[in-house]
């Protein structure tokens, strides 16, 4: 590179260069024509070399594949000495080049988000589907592996990287980027082409030498086994057989079940494929069968985070008790401020000119009296021909006569409107400066206060809210304006002026002089002299959006001017070109005050102008010879990408160009190009004269305008990781991260300036310190209008020398500027208070990272000034923020490897990480009115999830350090130290008991038998007419009923058909497949009757028979179902094509179907002899997606629909209405076993006849009068959200839900407390008494352990700490307190049931209110597992355990569920102190992360309440990454807005980092019967990349 530099180039060839690389940045040229154009320009002064060591390192410099285009620019860039970009140093650009080449070392591979098409704005498809999707054809084979580099990269769709319109195929093959490795790769070549053409091999195994390959070869190199039953699995509470991926396609085994199989060959595999299609499938870490696309993300995902994080911190603070966050300690070798305490700068003396005037008034008078022709003002149109031009004569009589109507013609004579002192508004547009000088002066003639602000555009302008707001504490109620103006504000149908958002009422008043009223003769205003009276309200948008107004008196307005006038050394009738706001700030200064003053003509440039012509001003400053120019960086950068055209320009006449923000940090390279191209049009070095301001101290400092030979200005080289602790150092040695100042010359005459440390006290600063710019002098403002607190912070500092003494007694004003006063008085601004974000107790300026964000090829995929960054405050720091409008030709690619780049450079050059990285489409961020990005606006949409991102990537990996600790468990207390009585470390024993079955005393006449067989026959000789089952249809009417008599006789029959038809033996097993009704009841008796052992299956759904057909045949194979009994429509089902495609018909045992009852009675009924023996099997699938049979016996059954009776006081005049899913668990109890039991009739409502009508259920109950209810969560919340506003029209039809005592959800599962809320208040209205409402509680070997039942107390709920929790530990705490969580009470304990909570892993007892695994002791256990493998570990473990110490004897089963019992103040029906159960949360479904136990519902509970438009959530975990799947109700395009709120909730109130978020449609996650979320089943199928996602976000 060096010798590229030191070739010899004319200035005017560099000039044409540095113009050229200006068209092509602009896209004014093709990047063909400029290759063109270049090498003729340069051709000959090159030495003409092969292409070699000269070219070799930039390839290995850059990051990503270097497109010949994009290297030759940085080459060139470096050569032509210009530079393109207004925020772009070259120091900056190659340090950007050179952190991402150190990144590229360490090979990071960014996993890229997935998107649903819908949601690609691109123009062309192809550009989007990436070389590895595993769709149709592509990736079924293994031969791709040989398919030839070009052909591979083909396949992502030419083009889309470089300028697009490269002639070679080697652009074309550099131009993809490929999709799922998109790190940024090692160079393995030392040419260019090498580099880039590694990083674009197919990451599916090409023979290119990209890093990725190797990466990702682990995980796709073999296709996966088919190993889907997770049986054997060692922890405790992996229940039995998994049904989540059923197949069926071998033979039958000789035990008659088909289940754990794997797939032997490749092929097998392809056939046993999921259910989805055509995914190719593998297995990763854990043997979980995946498909190549998700989880290859996941891993690279994985292998991303594994690279170091930030360097580890050491110390805690405690946040509360629980979890210690880590707070940023300050590193013990971080550079310290060393130099001594700086001593304050003075400005000159203000020399007081005599014929200065006594005032701006004044001034006005004495210009517009003596020389009244003298031009003031030239205001252009948009073509930039002259529109007008206002002489000082003009301006003093406009000015009166607004000063005269304001006091006058407003109001009445007795009543005027505006009084002096009073304030008004000023709404003027930017190309009506005439009309705005005029209503100014106007205002100070009539010593009316003005508050100059924007014109709205539109009733919801970004920040037009906090504008009024302004208005309405400045007791505005006259708004001056222009006639234009007025005519195009928004109006209402009726012409009048709408009411803006936030506006107090204003009175539009238009002060064009043909629609005022002549003053009298005689009337003339007083011109007083400067006085301490508030002149004008500038009004400052602060970091947060609010807008706060700045009072300037006139006194310091007067002595602002003197002191302007001073350094700028203005005089009389020069030319000023203003391209200026002149409503505020540098261009209210110099174009309408200090003007006036000097009687100086102000050239008028408006922004519309600027826009069609940038080169406007300069034209102007030519045309009129003018002295002086006020501009920002933006108009010298546009004016350097326009002036092209223009042959006869010349600037000599210029002796100051003034700009206004030389404060930030891109205008040095601003000043620096614009000086480089236009030093041979004239213009001098010294006359570029950057200023800084603020709106509180007005002007802080002018570089002077100066004669050739004095001083050249500062410049300061400082270290980026220096400035960010504060502290100022030369130079680092990495060259790398430096931040170049420009000086902004020095302190205001007649001021005094400081600087000050930005946080705490205003203690003075070190020489070496940057600190906060304080000033002390007449020209500041004096205070924020009505707010007197902030004023003081402001306003009135006394800077404190170290020690502790006051600098001064007069007080000094911040300016927000952080800065050092450096050699010789000259002052450097380092950034805004505003744009400071402290992360980890280190200072970034959010200019600086703009400035870093730009200098990554900005030019193709983002729009130059439209970048925001802010930072919002996530776990206790802030996190940095970047959102870009996009470009809308960059292709999805382009976009995500700009950033990826952008996240490494702003880590490589301000070592920090960026948490967030949004990309929105062109012109959607909200605009300020001169078309800036208005941020707060932008951070609040962030913030609320409206912002609509096209892309997004998070990074909370990397950023965020300061999580709590891991935690290690703790060695558990030994026995003998713990145990006391019935005490264990010093807490009663956590164990509680139901009411004793033995010793109650009732005319239970059932108990008399010990089988339910004998209780029904009893019944059928005793009642033989008493109605024990009625079940209701959709419409609520009677379809079937059932006496004693007819359920004895038609069991028979059932009985009859099974010993003849399908010769069974005592003790077969028949699987039951009946919709729910009284078919299943009579068939479950039928089986008793004939001695054989019934198992309840839910049928196969007709609508979805490939998901639900294999489930019912594997519970029929699992259960050893020897025949299946069913209906007719249901026999037919099993033989139809779709289930014969499923299920292989020949594989099922007989079916029989019973709709045709024989006759004949069987010759005698089975008499069952041992109470032990089997009497049915409950299969049931958990939320783990496990199934797992348990076994009833007789005298388990008996005892069961005993405690229930008991409970609930159940008696044959009761009539009890059951709304839930007969198939297993204390629903199939309910439905089929209690009434024969108790002898109460039963309204039976099955759950699906909801869907078509949801009022069914309550109507039922209140038309039967029913005082007893059951239902499911399902069915709760269809009636919640299905009658929510119904419920009017319910009253209205009747009805009543007064009876109620008892509406019981069945669960297995913790209570869901805001659903039974919900219910509750929402049918209030129609009698519903809430302490009603209840759950139960039951599980695999239990299956109601808890019932609420009639009598005893309301159910209680308490709230704990979810910190505690996760450490499983309970603490109780006061509601609504942070981290709180609502746990309700699981119903009352059955009478027979005992209940210990014990330590799952020690197993010993815990003491009362600890979380433990709830056991259980009771008549009513299951008997064990039902399994084909005879897994006795497993069995006597869940159903035979034994306390580790203390009662060492009682038999107990393990229920797999954590929770405590809590003594509370109640009584009990017997008299005792009542024992609570609460219920936390399945062992098996919670999660082990970072040491502690995280039950899933919680964190769903967090992220479905954190946006409007999430409706479900379901979180589970893969190779320790969380994924948390949404379900979005709203469009597409809302679908990267959850992504950050998601990551931000979790991290907040769970102290984790989400690893993958995926956005999928309603319906998506499933949910079995009891309403409870399959968690797993979503797990396979999001692996298998079955969920078809609107989006996938993995984060960094």
């Amino acid at each position: 590179m060096a010798d590229r530099d030191s070739v010899a180039l004319p200035s005017e060839v560099r000039a044409r260069l540095a113009e050229l690389e200006l068209e092509l940045s602009e896209g004014d040229i093709t990047q063909k024509g400029y290759e063109k154009k270049r090498s003729k320009l340069i051709g000959a002064y090159l030495p003409q070399s092969p292409v070699s060591g000269s070219e070799a390192p930039m390839g290995q410099e850059r990051k990503t594949p270097v497109t010949p285009s994009s290297s030759s620019r940085y080459n060139r860039r470096r050569l032509s000495g210009s530079r393109d970009e207004r925020y772009r140093s070259d120091v900056h650009t190659e340090a950007v080049q050179a952190a991402l080449a150190k990144h590229k070392e360490r090979k990071m591979a960014v996993p890229m988000p997935s998107k649903r098409r819908s949601l690609v704005v691109q123009t062309s498809m192809d550009a989007y589907t990436p070389p590895d999707t595993s769709s149709g054809s592509e990736g079924e084979a293994d031969g791709e592996e040989e398919c030839p580099e070009e052909d591979r990269v083909g396949g992502g769709g030419g083009g889309g990287g470089g300028g697009g319109d490269g002639t070679s195929s080697l652009e074309d093959s550099l131009s993809t980027e490929h999709w799922v490795s998109r790190g940024l790769h090692p160079a393995s070549s030392s040419t260019t082409t090498g580099s880039s053409a590694s990083s674009s091999s197919s990451s599916r195994g090409s023979s290119g030498s990209g890093a990725a390959v190797g990466r990702l070869a682990d995980v796709l190199q073999q296709h996966a086994h088919l190993h889907r039953h997770r049986l054997h699995r060692t922890e405790n509470h992996s229940a039995p057989p998994d049904v989540t991926g059923y197949t069926n396609n071998s033979s039958s085994s000789s035990d008659g079940t088909q289940v754990d199989r794997a797939a032997c060959t490749g092929n097998a595999a392809h056939k046993h494929a999921p259910k989805y299609g055509n995914a190719e499938l593998m297995e990763t870490g854990d043997g979980v069968p995946v498909s190549s696309r998700v989880s290859a993300k996941i891993q690279q995902l994985v292998n991303t985070l594994k690279r170091p994080k930030r360097p580890p911190l050491r110390e805690f603070f405690v946040d509360d008790f629980e979890e210690l966050l880590e707070v940023q300690q300050p590193d013990p070798n971080q550079p310290r401020a060393e130099g001594a305490q700086m001593s304050p700068s003075q400005g000159e003396q203000l020399g007081v000119v005599t014929n200065w005037p006594p005032s701006l008034e004044a001034a006005l008078q004495r210009w517009g009296t003596i020389s009244p022709k003298a031009p003031c003002l030239s205001t252009m149109d948009p073509n930039g021909k002259p529109l007008y031009v206002l002489t000082y004569g003009k301006l003093w009589s406009r000015s009166i006569k607004v000063a005269y109507n304001l006091l006058h013609k407003l109001g009445s004579k007795q009543e005027p409107l505006v009084r002096p002192g009073d304030r008004v508004a000023l709404v003027y547009p930017n190309n009506d400066p005439a009309a705005f000088i005029t209503a100014f002066y106007g205002c100070l003639l009539a010593e009316v206060v003005p508050v100059p602000i924007e014109v709205p555009l539109s009733r919801k302008d970004a920040g037009s809210q906090q504008i009024g707001f302004l208005l309405g504490s400045c007791g505005v109620t006259v708004a001056l304006t222009s006639d234009a103006c007025h005519k195009g504000l928004p109006k209402s149908p009726t012409g009048e002026i709408q009411q803006f958002k936030g506006w107090p009422k204003v009175l539009w008043f238009v002060t064009e002089s043909k629609h005022l009223s002549k003053p009298p003769r005689d009337w003339f205003p007083l011109t007083k002299d400067a006085n301490q009276d508030t002149a004008y309200i500038e009004y400052k948008t602060c970091k947060d959006g609010s807008v706060l107004g700045v009072t300037v008196t006139r006194v310091a307005m007067l002595a602002h001017s003197q002191a302007l006038t001073q350094c700028c050394s203005y005089t009389e009738a020069e030319t000023i070109v203003n391209v200026l706001d002149f409503k505020k700030d540098v261009g209210l200064w110099h174009a309408v005050l200090t003007s006036v003053m000097n009687m100086m003509h102000v050239i008028s440039i408006p922004y519309a102008l600027m826009k069609v012509n940038p080169l406007s001003w300069i034209q102007k400053v030519c045309q009129y010879k003018a002295r002086v120019a006020c501009v920002k960086s933006r108009d010298m950068h546009w004016a350097l990408v326009a002036h092209r055209d223009q042959r006869d320009i010349n600037l000599s006449s210029l002796r100051m160009l003034l700009v206004a923000d030389g404060s930030n940090p891109w205008s040095i390279s601003s000043c620096d190009a614009f000086l480089n191209v236009f030093q041979t049009k004239g213009l001098r070095s010294e006359v570029i004269c950057p200023c800084a301001s603020s709106p509180e101290a007005l002007t802080v400092a002018i570089r002077r305008p100066v004669e050739e030979d004095s001083v050249p200005p500062g410049r300061g080289v400082l270290s980026m990781s220096g400035l960010s602790h504060g502290v100022i150092r030369v130079d680092s040695e990495e060259k790398l991260s430096v931040l170049t100042l420009q000086d902004v010359g020095s302190v205001m005459p007649g001021g005094l300036m400081c600087a000050v440390k930005p946080e705490g006290l205003p203690l003075l600063c070190k020489t070496d310190e940057i600190g906060e710019l304080c000033v002390c002098t007449l020209a500041t403002g004096t205070s924020y209008y009505g707010l007197s607190g902030m004023t003081k912070n402001t306003f009135e500092v006394f800077p404190l020398s170290g020690a502790g003494s006051p600098l001064s007694d007069v007080p000094f004003t911040r300016t927000g500027l952080l800065g050092f006063i450096g050699p010789a008085g000259l002052i450097f601004v380092a950034g805004k208070m505003d744009g400071l974000m402290v992360v980890g107790g280190r200072r970034h300026n959010a200019d600086d990272i703009v400035a870093t964000a730009l200098a990554v090829e900005p030019m193709k995929f983002v729009y130059r000034g439209r970048i925001a960054v802010f930072s919002i405050t996530v776990l206790h720091d802030e996190r940095i923020v970047v959102v870009a409008e996009q470009r809308p030709d960059s292709t999805e690619e382009d976009s995500f490897q700009w950033m990826s780049r952008v996240l490494q450079a702003i880590d490589g050059i301000h070592q920090v990480g960026v948490y967030c990285l949004a990309l929105v489409p062109s012109n959607t961020l909200p605009k300020t009115p001169l078309g800036g990005i208005h941020l707060s606006e932008t951070k609040q949409l962030f913030l609320e999830g409206a912002l609509h991102p096209c892309n997004v990537l998070m990074c909370p990996h990397t950023c965020v350090t300061n999580l709590p600790k891991p935690r290690q468990k703790q060695p558990e207390i030994g026995p003998a130290s713990v145990m006391v009585g019935n005490l264990v470390s010093g807490k009663r024993i956590a164990q509680a008991s139901g009411r004793d079955l033995t010793q109650m005393e009732d005319n239970d006449q059932a108990r008399k038998f010990l089988f339910l067989s004998e209780v029904l026959q009893w019944r059928a000789q005793t009642t033989p007419d008493h109605v024990l089952y009625t079940l209701l249809n959709s419409r609520g009417t009677i379809a079937s009923s059932l006496t004693c008599v007819q359920l004895h006789k038609r069991a028979e029959k059932i009985a009859a058909i099974l010993s003849e038809r399908a010769h069974l033996q005592d003790g077969d097993h028949v699987a039951l497949v009946y919709p729910p009704g009284v078919d299943l009841v009579v068939a479950f008796y039928g089986c008793l009757y004939a001695g054989c052992v019934p198992i309840t299956v839910r049928p196969p759904h007709p609508q979805n028979i490939t998901t639900t057909l294999p489930t019912v045949k594997m519970i029929v194979e699992v259960s050893r179902s020897v025949c299946v009994m069913t209906t007719q429509v249901i026999s037919k089902l099993l033989r139809s094509k779709e289930a014969t495609a499923t299920v292989d018909l020949r594989t099922w045992p007989p079916v029989i179907d019973t709709d045709d009852l024989p006759k004949k009675k069987p010759p005698l009924l089975h008499k069952p002899l041992n109470p032990d023996t089997l009497a049915y099997l409950d299969f049931s699938v958990s939320t783990t997606g496990m199934l797992a049979g348990v076994k009833m016996s007789h005298s388990a059954t008996s005892a069961f629909c005993r405690s229930i009776k008991l409970q609930c006081e159940l008696y044959p005049s009761r009539e009890v209405a059951i709304c839930l899913d007969p198939y297993c668990g204390l629903g199939f109890v309910l439905w089929c076993l209690c009434s024969v039991y108790s002898g109460h009739q039963s309204i039976l409502i099955p759950p699906s006849e909801l869907e078509l009508n949801p009022s069914l259920w309550l109507s039922a109950v209140s038309q039967y009068k029913v005082r007893d209810t059951f239902c499911s969560y399902s069915v709760m919340e269809l009636c919640t959200k299905g009658l929510g506003l119904q419920t009017d029209a319910l009253k209205s039809r009747g009805v009543d839900l007064s009876r109620v005592r008892t509406c019981v959800v069945v669960a297995e599962e913790r209570p869901r407390i805001s659903l039974t809320q919900s219910f509750s208040k929402l049918f209030k209205d129609l009698g519903l008494h809430p302490r009603a409402v209840s759950t139960s509680f039951g599980c695999r070997v239990n299956l109601a352990i808890c019932l609420q039942g009639t009598s005893g107390p309301d159910p209680t709920t308490v709230f704990v700490d979810m910190r505690a929790l996760r450490h499983d530990r309970v603490r109780l705490v006061e509601r609504g307190s942070p981290h709180s969580l609502p746990l309700m009470e699981s119903g009352k304990i059955l009478p027979g049931v005992r209940i210990i909570i014990a330590n799952p892993e020690t197993k010993g007892p815990m003491g009362e209110s600890h979380l433990g695994e709830i056991w259980v002791h009771s008549g009513h256990n299951a008997s064990g597992y039902f399994t084909v493998y005879g897994d006795e570990a497993l069995q006597s473990d869940h159903f035979c355990s034994r306390l580790s110490f203390g009662d060492t004897q009682t038999v107990w089963a393990r229920t797999g569920y954590l929770g405590f019992l809590r003594r509370t103040e109640l009584t009990d029906a017997n008299g005792e102190r009542h024992d609570a159960l609460y219920v936390v949360g399945a062992l098996e479904e919670a999660m082990e992360l970072r040491g502690m136990r995280y039950h899933p519902i919680d964190i769903e509970t967090s992220v479905i309440r954190t946006h409007k438009s999430i409706t479900e959530c379901a979180v589970f975990t893969w190779t320790n990454l969380l994924v948390v799947v949404v379900e979005l109700d709203g469009s597409e395009h809302e679908a990267l807005d959850l992504v950050p709120m998601v990551t931000n909730v979790v991290l907040e109130e769970h102290y984790l980092i989400v690893g993958v978020v995926v956005v999928v449609d309603i319906g998506v996650i499933p949910i079995n019967s009891r309403g409870e979320k399959q968690r797993m089943h979503l797990r396979d199928g999001f692996l298998a990349d079955q969920l078809d996602p609107i989006y996938v976000a993995y984060n960094m």
